[in-house]
């Protein structure tokens, strides 16, 4: 079988054989039933392609025309005209002449390639060989894809007559599926086992074409591995550009013509972009199933849509079937309502006859908005994607005035045509819908009762709430006192007294004693209703289960009563350790005396009783003549602390006597610390001081050195090794002596009068020194300053000890 898409020779006209001799005559044989069908078939092929190809070209010529409107500054008549004049003169065909015409407009690329290739052929004067190298290009491909039987055809015209003198070395054409993936239906130029494994990219994949897609719109990429969006050939090309552009007809988008470059892509300009939307629009016509357009009228001829109005008319939902009407250049105006179902509803209540036929811009205007229905039922006929929506608003005009309503979408393509479905909620419903749910999470029932029939309505929550079957008969108000605890009885009779007798709302708490044994809390809402003469004759209310209320306020009641207790006990905590420290130690002591010193203490406690600390200073004149300073601080606050501080002080004192020097000392005071109870630690500075050479040994535990002031300059004994208190069970300490001089003034200190939040501890005691060091006057006066000057922000007990040689 020969087919469609066989050529015969002999429905061709015979050329003239080479050379003198005459040609022989052919006899004529008389024509067969099956040459005759041959022929008819051929003859019928021909003027198909023949209409095909005028049909194609007549957007080449309306576009010359409007170039020569632009030049001529003429009326569209006389650049027809204008036209017939050129073809008789020139001897050119109308598509000929128009495609030389835009060519001669657009100056692309193409049209320099030709230029250039007539001055290599030194033809530069002939203009007959200059028109004909201008004007080839386009012909040549638009003749090529109007010849092509199968898009794979018109991939390789594309390349092959227009496209590669441009520069690009492959194309693809991909079609459109509706479940939004894509399928590749020609290529050129790619290697073959590139093309298979893009035979089919499936949904949801962002690729070149499906930007392109998605946009609706030629789009270009300079470079494609900077726009990091994969693609056929990208592995071979990385550096190329890419150019997209959507291939469709009558507002249908059957797939997208994509361009390959080898290099990086320049901004191309308006008329390249043109040419490139007009080729794609040629490529569209092998891709396109649907029948030809009727010129004569502005809209489609579409098939029959008996089948989808049966769809429709077997839904239960409201649908109505639409139709394409495209403007007289072949894009799409607007959708043609070919039929209303029979359940139609408008979403503003007109009857079916008033929309059904009517275009769908005049029977809703408003849906024309940007990203109203309109453009989503566009965009469901030029991709074939379907459209699906919850709660969406349509809006339509009765008398001028806009009414919309609220209502789920569906929007999906059928052939040529569109099915649009939408179900508009019943409020009224939906709010009972609600209501029902929100009884249910609140665990809500209610009730109404007839007293004069005797009548009781129960819904099911309160069924549920009571633990009786559905069918069980309800309880009315008066029965329920036989339901409750026999505790909340005389709240019952209050109020049942208040509603059926005094006839006024009211509520009541009881425990409800359910048939299974459970007993719920429950909250007894009621009002009653009144008749036209004011006499009750029915009730209504709602029963509500504060079971979880109920528990969650005893949990807090007992939680409540708990917190008081442990507020009660820390508070006299708290007091017993702030007596027991100002016992040991009182916020203002007195001067203390000794040989050859002169000792004056300040003690400023914190601010807030919970923060007692345990900061301790002591000064002890020993048998052997000399004089103890210590001072102290035991980690922690409260109770613990206090303990702790007066245990170490007592310790230091007694230790004190064996006349071991500050190093063995604190040897002694850690052990005795590491081994009390609950692990307490503390740092520590202790030294002896020899009033008849002025010499003092001192050592550390884990606490600032103290501060020397001598002749108006201050500064820190050198910091030497020690391990605070409690933290090991066996430390070695290292102690040193420093030789005071009549006048001097030392000072030791807690953390309190220096410890800050934002600085560290080498910053404050640097503060520390420098305030010492500006201060004058007598002993006293210097204490007050440096505490009254302190930058510490901790809140702590704070210490000083001032010791003046005399």
């Amino acid at each position: 079988m020969t087919g469609d898409t066989q050529r015969h020779d002999d429905a061709r006209p015979q050329r003239a054989p080479v050379g003198d001799q005459p040609a022989r005559a052919v006899p004529r044989q008389a024509p067969t039933p099956e040459g005759r069908l041959v022929c008819t078939v051929e003859r019928l092929r021909r003027e198909v392609l023949e209409a095909q190809a005028a049909a194609d070209g007549r957007a080449l010529v309306e576009l010359a025309k409007g170039i020569l409107i632009g030049q001529l500054h003429c009326t569209p008549a006389a650049a027809a005209r204008q036209l017939d004049v050129l073809c008789r003169d020139s001897g050119m065909s109308p598509l000929e002449l128009a495609a030389d015409i835009v060519n001669q407009a657009s100056r692309d690329h193409v049209s320099e390639i030709a230029a250039e290739f007539v001055e290599r052929t030194g033809a530069a004067g002939d203009p007959a060989v200059q028109h004909s190298a201008v004007s080839v290009r386009l012909r040549t491909a638009e003749s090529g894809m109007l010849a092509a039987a199968d898009t794979q055809a018109v991939a390789e015209s594309l390349l092959t007559n227009a496209l590669g003198p441009l520069g690009a070395v492959a194309v693809a054409v991909w079609t459109a599926v509706p479940d939004g993936s894509l399928a590749l239906a020609g290529h050129a130029g790619f290697r073959p086992g590139e093309a298979a494994r893009w035979r089919h990219v499936p949904p949801g994949v962002s690729t070149v074409a499906r930007l392109a897609l998605r946009e609706r719109r030629l789009v270009t990429l300079a470079r494609l591995k900077r726009e990091g969006l994969p693609s056929i050939g990208h592995l071979q090309w990385p550096d190329g550009g890419r150019m997209a552009v959507p291939t469709g007809t009558g507002g249908r988008i059957h797939g997208v013509l994509e361009i390959c470059w080898p290099q990086p892509l320049a901004p191309q300009p308006p008329q390249i972009e043109r040419q490139v939307e007009a080729l794609a629009e040629l490529c569209a016509r092998t891709m396109d199933a649907s029948p030809p357009r009727d010129l004569t009228t502005t809209e489609a001829v579409l098939p029959d849509v008996a089948e989808l109005i049966d769809l429709a008319e077997g839904l239960q939902d409201p649908a109505v079937v639409l139709t394409p009407v495209l403007d007289p250049e072949g894009r799409l105006s607007d959708f043609r309502i070919r039929h209303a179902g029979s359940r139609f509803v408008d979403p503003v209540g007109r009857p079916r006859g008033d929309v059904n036929g009517a275009l769908l811009l005049e029977a809703y205007p408003t849906a024309a908005g940007d990203g109203g229905l309109f453009d989503i039922i566009e965009r469901v006929h030029a991709t074939g994607e379907p459209f699906r929506a919850e709660r969406m608003s349509l809006t339509a005009l009765v008398d001028q005035i806009p009414l919309t309503s609220v209502a789920d979408i569906s929007v999906s393509r059928h052939g040529a045509a569109v099915l649009l479905i939408w179900r508009i909620e019943d409020e009224t419903a939906r709010l009972a819908d609600i209501l029902q749910h929100a009884q249910r999470l609140g665990r809500i029932g209610g009730f109404e009762e007839n007293l004069a029939t005797g009548e009781t309505t129960w819904n099911a929550q309160l069924y549920a709430l009571h633990g009786l079957p559905a069918t069980a008969p309800p309880v009315r108000l008066q029965e329920l006192p036989g339901y409750a605890h026999p505790d909340d009885s005389a709240a019952l009779v209050r109020f049942l007294r208040a509603v059926l007798r005094h006839r006024r709302p009211a509520s009541v708490n009881l425990r409800l004693q359910r048939p299974d044994g459970i007993t719920r809390h429950i909250r007894v809402v009621a009002e009653p209703v009144l008749d036209a003469d004011q006499q009750l004759y029915a009730v209504r209310g709602a029963y509500q289960d504060i079971s979880a209320q109920h528990w969650t306020e005893v949990a807090l009641a007992a939680t409540r009563d708990q917190l008081a207790h442990t507020e009660a006990e820390s508070a006299e905590r708290n007091r017993l350790a702030l007596q027991l420290q100002h016992a040991i130690m009182p916020p203002t002591p007195p001067a203390i005396e000794a040989p050859g010193l002169r000792v004056a203490v300040r003690y400023r406690p914190a601010e807030t009783e919970s923060l007692v600390g345990g900061d301790w200073y002591d000064t002890v004149v020993l048998p052997s003549g000399l004089i103890m300073l210590s001072v102290g601080d035991v980690a922690g606050h409260g109770i613990e602390a206090a303990t702790g501080m007066v245990v170490l002080r007592n310790a230091l004192r007694g230790l004190a006597v064996t006349g071991a020097g500050p190093a063995q000392l604190l040897s002694w005071l850690n052990t005795v610390t590491h081994h009390l109870a609950k692990h307490v630690t503390a740092t520590a500075v202790c030294g002896l001081f020899d009033p008849s050479t002025r010499v003092m040994r001192w050592a550390r535990a884990g606490h600032l050195p103290p501060v020397l002031v001598r002749g108006g300059e201050a500064d820190a004994f050198p910091l030497i090794e020690g391990l605070l208190l409690g933290a090991l069970p066996d430390v070695t300490y290292v102690e040193r002596e420093v030789q005071l001089e009549p006048d001097d003034t030392l000072l030791m200190f807690t953390d309190g009068l220096v410890e800050r939040r934002d600085s560290s501890v080498q910053d404050s005691l640097r503060h520390l020194v420098n305030a010492a060091g500006a201060g004058a006057g007598d002993l006293d006066g210097q204490l007050d300053r440096l505490l009254a000057e302190s930058r510490s922000d901790t809140d702590d007990d704070t210490c000083l000890i001032g010791i003046q040689v005399g």
